[in-house]
């Protein structure tokens, strides 16, 4: 007599709709019975919230707050210091961005070696390059020290357990886009990828009062890649900018939990390594002996620190029918604001003339107060006038011709005048005479009011 063979009873669902109850053996994003997005939810999952759990340390008032722990320390290089408000603070998570090339290994493996030169031990982990790679880069940056460790990794437990050897009080990641984590899905450098890493090391950090620095590659339009969220976990997030042409670097603070963000460190990047740059005040200047028509000298302000730059201006005959204007170093649209201001007010035709305006050693003048130094650039070079060597013009000009004030005038001038300028063009103060000049930190000061009586009292007009 045949037996009935007992079929095999299916599993329960795993996954079931919030809203009408449709149940499914995997997850899916809508619900296949009501449409709904979102409602689908794991069968298994708790539905109680979490429990209270013990606390890592108990609270207190916060004046009791030990704040010994968080002083920073002197990384050895002035210029990286000044914009990080301090140094090097344990415990902190420091991320690093910038163009391929730039210079940011170079600039994290000096930083590197000076803090090991203070008796503190340093490892830097590499996934983008060898070991020996680095080596070679250290022997010409005359960066070998016994405190400085060494090693090239890409996995995320080869890296924490570097850290558990070498037990560092720096450590360098370079870079985060090339660690993985082998429990997580993605590829390197990916959003996921990147995120996970990025928690992990920063909280080894924390626990472990280490000094934490990434380096972080860019996208084409110069923000940091990967998710927005990196940057919101870090403590500090530095850019690392420069030309290709030039050797001047630059650091700026975006995003600074001890110290300001309206600073910025200059470099000098060569074949030997990068110096700090304590005194970028004549590095934008052209050293001649005498003046010369078109050129005039600014005062502008990177973050907090003054910097002159000279601007260069050359006014020729149009050969066609459209005349040209060029520029480098300045923004285009403003030269053009200040050209129909010139003509506007001040009556220079330079309707069928080519313009080129150009700022020296390559500085990006966009702070509204280079306005009056480009327009007597212009000035100068249309009449062939050249200005005083010794003269520094600031100002912000308007659709109307004056000349607006600009923010710290008396910091510009006090660094034209250390720099040896004896005369300075600025606008006029509510309590100042249009005209009579005043001193100001060792230097003789012209107050202008409009463009037109501007170039009257400099001997353009």
């Amino acid at each position: 007599m045949a037996t009935k063979t007992s079929r095999p009873r299916s599993a329960p669902a795993a996954h079931v709709c919030t809203e009408c109850g449709w149940s499914t053996l995997k997850w899916v994003g809508r619900c296949g019975e009501c449409q709904s997005w979102g409602t689908i939810i794991d069968r298994a999952a708790p539905k109680t919230r979490t429990q209270a759990g013990p606390v890592t340390s108990p609270a207190r008032p916060i004046g009791q707050v030990p704040v010994e722990d968080a002083h920073a320390r002197p990384s050895g290089v002035d210029e990286l210091d000044r914009v990080l408000g301090g140094g090097l603070v344990p415990g902190a998570a420091i991320l690093l961005a910038g163009e391929p090339g730039v210079g940011k290994s170079t600039l994290l493996l000096e930083v590197a070696a000076q803090t090991a030169r203070s008796g503190q031990r340093v490892l830097y982990l590499t996934g983008e390059e060898s070991a020996a790679q680095v080596r070679m880069r250290a022997d010409r940056t005359n960066g070998i020290h016994p405190e400085l460790y060494l090693a090239a990794e890409t996995d995320l437990g080869a890296v924490l357990g570097h850290v558990e050897e070498v037990r560092p009080t720096l450590l360098v990641i370079d870079s985060v886009q090339t660690i993985t984590a082998a429990d997580v899905d993605g590829v390197p450098g990916g959003v996921t990828q990147v995120k996970e890493v990025s928690a992990a090391l920063i909280k080894m950090a924390k626990i472990r009062d280490i000094t934490l620095v990434i380096i972080g590659h860019v996208t084409k339009d110069g923000s940091i890649a990967g998710p927005r969220v990196l940057e919101h976990l870090v403590d500090v997030v530095l850019h690392f900018e420069g030309e290709r042409a030039s050797r001047l670097r630059m650091v700026r603070a975006m995003k600074n939990r001890f110290g300001p963000v309206d600073d910025v460190g200059c470099f000098d990047l060569s074949a030997t390594g990068i110096v700090a740059i304590t005194d970028p005040g004549g590095l934008f200047l052209d050293r001649r002996d005498g003046p010369t028509p078109g050129t005039c000298v600014s005062v502008h302000l990177d973050g907090r620190r003054p910097i002159l730059a000279e601007v260069q201006a050359l006014v020729t005959p149009a050969v066609g029918e459209r005349p040209r204007r060029t520029t480098s170093g300045v923004d285009s649209s403003r030269v053009a604001m200040i050209l129909a201001v010139l003509e506007q007010h001040a009556g220079l035709r330079l309707a069928n003339r080519d313009v080129f305006v150009s700022s020296v050693g390559g500085a990006r003048l966009t702070d509204p107060s280079n306005d009056l130094a480009i327009a007597l650039a212009l000035v100068s070079a249309a009449t062939v006038a050249p200005m005083g060597r010794d003269v520094v013009a600031l100002g912000e000009l308007g659709l109307s011709g004056d000349i607006r004030r600009v923010r710290d005038a008396d910091t510009r001038l006090a660094e034209a005048s250390r720099l040896g300028f004896q005369s300075g063009i600025a606008p006029a103060e509510p309590a100042h005479t249009v005209g009579q000049s005043r001193e100001v930190a060792g230097i003789r000061v012209i107050p202008v009011d409009n463009i037109g009586r501007c170039l009257q009292l400099v001997g353009l007009g």
